[in-house]
This record gives C-alpha cells, sequence and structure tokens, in this order.
C-alpha cells in the first residue's frame, strides 16, 4: 500500500517532490494528491486537484472563479478527507504525511482526522509550535514543526523534511512487523473481539483525581475478568477521544465513572467535551455503566482567569494552574435532566450508579465541596427523568469506596456477560 502525501504542488510541490524521493528510493510507494488551486502543480500528481475539488461537491473552475482562498481551503479539506477516506476503505493507505503551513495544516489534518486510529499520520507544519488542539482533534497526528518556512530545500528544511519522510517511513515498516499486530487490526477498523493475537475487548472507562480511587479499582477488578481497560482523563479531549473510539466500534463496554466535563460544558468551564458527550454509547448500543463523577465541579485555570460574574461562587484552588468551582443546585437540576435523557435513549443496556454520600473526593462531609442540598438536586433530577428501561442503582455509598467500585464493575461485567 502506498503512503499518501498530501497537500498544496502550487506553493509546496518541491518539497513534495523532496519527500517523495527519499521515500521512493528507500522502497516505499508514494501516492501524492495535488490540494493547490492557484498556480500548477509543481510536477505531476498522482490524484490531481479535479478529484479533490470533485469530491467536495465542486468543481475547480468554480473554485478558482470565486477567487476566495478560505473557501478554497475549506473546499479542499473536504474532498481531500473524503477522498483519503475512500482509499483506505479499499485498502489503499499505508500512512499520511502532509507539508504546510495554515492552508496546508487544516487541508493535510483535515484527511488525517477522518482516518481511524492507528494508521500513520504525520504533519510537517510551520503551525506545529503553537496551539494544535484544533488540527489534531482526537486523532492520532504526529505534528513536526517545520523550524523555517516551508519554501525551498536548504539545510535546515532538508533535515526536517528528511527526518520527516524517515520518521514515516518507520511508522509505517514497524506496523507491518508482528509486534504491530493489535495496530494493525485498529488502522483496518476491525472490532477488536478478542480473537485477534493477544487482543483482548476493549473497555473504555473515564476518570478525574477526585475519583481515581474509584476507576482504578474498578478497572483492575474488569481486567481480572479478561478486558483491557482504557482509561481516559476526563480533560475535555479525554472524553472527545472516548466517544470517537466508541463511534470507531472498536469498543465492547463503557464504564464512565467520571462525567465532569458536562458540568463545564454546561456552565462555561475550560474542559469541556462538547455538546455530543455522553451520546456514542448511546447511538452504537455499547453497554454503559453511568456514574456522576466529579459533576460538583467546573474547571478553569488560575484563579484569576475565572469570569467575574463567579465571583460570589464557592473555589477550590486545586494548584496554581487550576481552579474548581463548585456546582450549584440550579445547575445539578440540569445537568441530571442531562445525564437521564441521554441515557434513556441509549439502544444498548445501561446502568446509572448513584453515589448518595458524595461525588468527588473533595465532596463528602468535612470536605471543601460537601453541599448536600447540590448533590440532591442532582440525584432527585435523574429520578424524575431516568426512562424505566435505565436501570437507575442508588448506593448510600461515596464515589471512592472500594464497594461503589466493585458495584459499578459487577454491573457492566454483568451486561457484557449478556
Amino acid at each position: 500500500m502506498p503512503i499518501i502525501l498530501l497537500g498544496t504542488l502550487d506553493t509546496k510541490g518541491v518539497e513534495f517532490q523532496f519527500v517523495r524521493d527519499h521515500l521512493n528510493a528507500i522502497g516505499l510507494t508514494t501516492l501524492v494528491i495535488d490540494a493547490g488551486v492557484t498556480g500548477p502543480p509543481t510536477f505531476a500528481p498522482d490524484i490531481g486537484r479535479e478529484r479533490v475539488f470533485a469530491a467536495a461537491g465542486t468543481t475547480l473552475d468554480a473554485v478558482v472563479r470565486a477567487n476566495d482562498r478560505g473557501k478554497a481551503v475549506e473546499a479542499a479539506a473536504i474532498g481531500a478527507a473524503k477522498l483519503v477516506s475512500e482509499l483506505h476503505a479499499q485498502g489503499k493507505v499505508d500512512g499520511v504525511l502532509g507539508l504546510g503551513g495554515s492552508a496546508g495544516t487544516t487541508i493535510g489534518t483535515a484527511a488525517m482526522r477522518a482516518l481511524p486510529f492507528g494508521v500513520p499520520k504525520l504533519m510537517v507544519s510551520t503551525l506545529a509550535s503553537g496551539q494544535v488542539k484544533s488540527f489534531v482533534g482526537v486523532r492520532d497526528i504526529a505534528m513536526l514543526y517545520s523550524v523555517v518556512d516551508i519554501s525551498g530545500i536548504n539545510r535546515i528544511s532538508r533535515t526536517v523534511l528528511t527526518n520527516a519522510a524517515n520518521a514515516m517511513a518507520g511508522m509505517v515498516q514497524f506496523s507491518r512487523s508482528p509486534l504491530a499486530s493489535a495496530n494493525s487490526t485498529l488502522a483496518k477498523g476491525e472490532r477488536l473481539n478478542g480473537n485477534s493475537g493477544n487482543d483482548k475487548p476493549l473497555i473504555t472507562a473515564t476518570m478525574f483525581g477526585v475519583t481515581t480511587p474509584c476507576v482504578e479499582a474498578a478497572r483492575k477488578q474488569i481486567e481480572l475478568s479478561g478486558y483491557e481497560v482504557l482509561v481516559f482523563h476526563a480533560t475535555g479531549t479525554g472524553g472527545m477521544t472516548m466517544e470517537s473510539f466508541i463511534n470507531d466500534g472498536i469498543v465492547e463496554g463503557v464504564l464512565d465513572i467520571t462525567t465532569t466535563e458536562l458540568a463545564d460544558e454546561l456552565v462555561g468551564g475550560t474542559l469541556t467535551a462538547g455538546k455530543d458527550r455522553l451520546t456514542a454509547a448511546a447511538i452504537r448500543g455499547v453497554p454503559q455503566v453511568i456514574s456522576v463523577g466529579a459533576i460538583d465541579m467546573v474547571n478553569f485555570g488560575p484563579r484569576e482567569t475565572v469570569p467575574e460574574k463567579f465571583n460570589d461562587r464557592k473555589f477550590y484552588i486545586h494548584n496554581a494552574n487550576v481552579t474548581l468551582m463548585r456546582t450549584t443546585p440550579a445547575e445539578n437540576d440540569k445537568l441530571g435532566k442531562e445525564i437521564a435523557e441521554k441515557a434513556s435513549a441509549a439502544r444498548g443496556a445501561t446502568a446509572i450508579l448513584l453515589p448518595l454520600k458524595g461525588v468527588s473526593a473533595i465532596d463528602r462531609e468535612g470536605q471543601p465541596f460537601w453541599w448536600p442540598e447540590a448533590d440532591k438536586a442532582l440525584f432527585q433530577s435523574i429520578r424524575n427523568w431516568v426512562g424505566p428501561q435505565v436501570k437507575l442503582i442508588e448506593l448510600d455509598l461515596h464515589i471512592n469506596d472500594p464497594e461503589f467500585a466493585r458495584i459499578a464493575a459487577e454491573t457492566l461485567l454483568g451486561m457484557l456477560r449478556k
């Protein structure tokens, strides 16, 4: 299978030609896709820009006539993502390598994000030393800073591009080895069912520092039953990544103990995972156990970064860079309804576990966020709105009590056995 080289051959053609020739010289096959629009390509691609824009539902002529660079980049990103996805479905993608500035990075990473976990993805970018969340998203994209602008071959760019080509070659060649069998399975988008080599069925779990004892104890119990548990830190990106894994169809069950990201989305904290959090398992019918871990808090940066409108709220300074704000009864009422409604929409077996003595390490009697009225509003809202098909388990325990972890694990394992 070829390595896809994707970018704009009108402005970055010399650099792509350098990378292509290097990969070909070490015995690897390449397939070059041109997504340029402003001028002719430096060399003939394997897939021309006409096909890229056609895949985006437009034409090259229409894009040229519009003379709108922003819309051209947007269309190129859509078309490139669709083409690369089709090539992957046909078994014609060994990896994807892109080069570029803001436009090339937008186009290249759009295609990379359309591919499943495990397919080698490398973006050489002038923006790689800055904030790259919008480019990487929740995919395993490696970002390599170009150091100098991608404009000609010189002693700096030659080194960076050679390293990039060698890195891609290493990822591709290693993925073909027996040691990478698990990655190969994921790269093909196959469902892990415990029958591929040493692979075990995958379970995902969500954890925060304030729910660590619960999740760690439950994880160990589930792993003893023959599963592999992927724990995601509920920091916004963590929740989004877990949802993407579930959507990819490689997850057998979900232990969603820590749903704190919902509070950040509702109130305006920094660790939101977006409005689609707590939906993937429901849509795919994956068995899930849901709890309300760390729903008592909204996350902000240093204290001085908290919006002034919250000045009268209850805070806990976790450290110099993290300020936690206690959720109110009114907010918890809304969060309870959201959790109940999302759980009730699930196609698969679903249970909600309520720890009636506190939802985080700092939400128990004597701790800074202990506020029984707020927790009661959360629990009552869930009771009010949850559907009869959802198993509601109320436990007179704290979320970090060993017995709570045991029941959470056993509940999910019981669903999986059925």
